[in-house]
């Protein structure tokens, strides 16, 4: 390991294990903007203008990221997002673009740069507008000029030592696997949360930090369970708990059902009010249709419902 930026990356790396957990892996920009301190120095994660950078104080690149667009002021949706095309047939690698066309531009070189010396990088991977999924260590394995592109490998957190050795092929393919697991969870939390304007469907409680996005068919289910918006519901921690147990359902006309087991309880106002009173009202939902829950996947998950009771 030659890297006169070693220190800087390992606080870098450091901060990212505390500060990721406290926003559920997905990082707003607001988080990543307050970067970081190594020594007596406040260095920068990233740059809102480039999406390859090199902070002031380093000489190789520390980060990469992609940006999710929010077109027309509206939420973003799968459908609308290329790269989750391009993440589910990823197999060991992912890809990421040069900075224009110039594979000489200074940018880019910094790219090949981290190639050649091995550098453990940050991959700022953009799951909704204004959130990010940090990856790291991630190496660019792979530097083309053909293609205008670079490939980058994941690795399984490792010891310091052998930060700065590259991912063989099985770390590869094991941690893009794990990576491709958290991408798509945290993608399919920010955007059905973010469609619901932050609020719990069924009872419109407006705090981000204490709702959920549900599945309506579980993402083990090959051909229905994918993380598309479609197939999910904001909901509160308490009423997601309840509506995987099958003690919430919800019909394809977006009524509310209370199982016969809840119904027959009664112990105390959590139970009363934020339950049983939901009986028979409609969830609020968003505005766009392309958002609103699929009455197909609604009717699969409301008949599993039915059977449980």
């Amino acid at each position: 390991m030659n890297d006169p930026d070693a220190s800087i990356r390992l606080a870098a790396f450091e901060r990212l294990r505390l500060l990721a957990p406290l926003h559920g892996n997905a990082l707003p920009w607001s988080a990543i903007q307050q970067g970081f301190s190594c020594g007596q120095e406040h260095i920068l994660f990233a740059s809102a203008a480039q999406g390859i950078f090199k902070p002031r104080q380093m000489q190789g690149v520390l980060s990469v990221k992609t940006v999710v667009p929010k077109p027309g002021g509206r939420v973003w949706y799968h459908d609308q997002l290329e790269s989750d095309s391009k993440l589910r047939t990823a197999t060991d690698t992912l890809d990421y673009a040069f900075k224009g066309s110039n594979p000489d531009d200074t940018q880019n070189r910094l790219l090949r740069g981290a190639m050649e010396q091995q550098l453990p990088l940050i991959y700022f991977y953009g799951v909704s507008p204004g959130s990010y999924e940090p990856i790291f260590p991630a190496y660019v394995v792979e530097w083309d000029h053909r293609s205008l592109s670079v490939k980058l490998a994941p690795k399984p957190l490792a010891e310091t030592a052998t930060l700065w050795t590259p991912p063989n092929p099985d770390e590869r393919r094991y941690a893009l696997r794990q990576v491709k697991q958290r991408l798509h969870q945290s993608a399919f939390r920010e955007r059905v949360v973010a469609a619901y304007g932050g609020r719990c469907a069924l009872t419109g409680l407006p705090e981000v930090r204490l709702v959920d996005a549900a599945h309506i068919i579980p993402d083990g289910d090959v051909e229905r369970g994918q993380p598309d918006i479609r197939n999910g519901i904001c909901m509160s921690k308490l009423h997601h708990a309840a509506y995987d147990a099958d003690l919430i359902g919800i019909d394809p006309d977006h009524r509310i059902h209370i199982s016969e087991r809840l119904l027959e309880q009664h112990d105390g106002p959590m139970l009363e009010l934020g339950l049983k009173a939901l009986k028979g009202q409609v969830i609020r939902m968003p505005r766009e249709d392309l958002m609103k829950p699929d009455p197909d996947r609604l009717a699969v998950r409301f008949e599993r419902f039915r059977k449980a009771a």
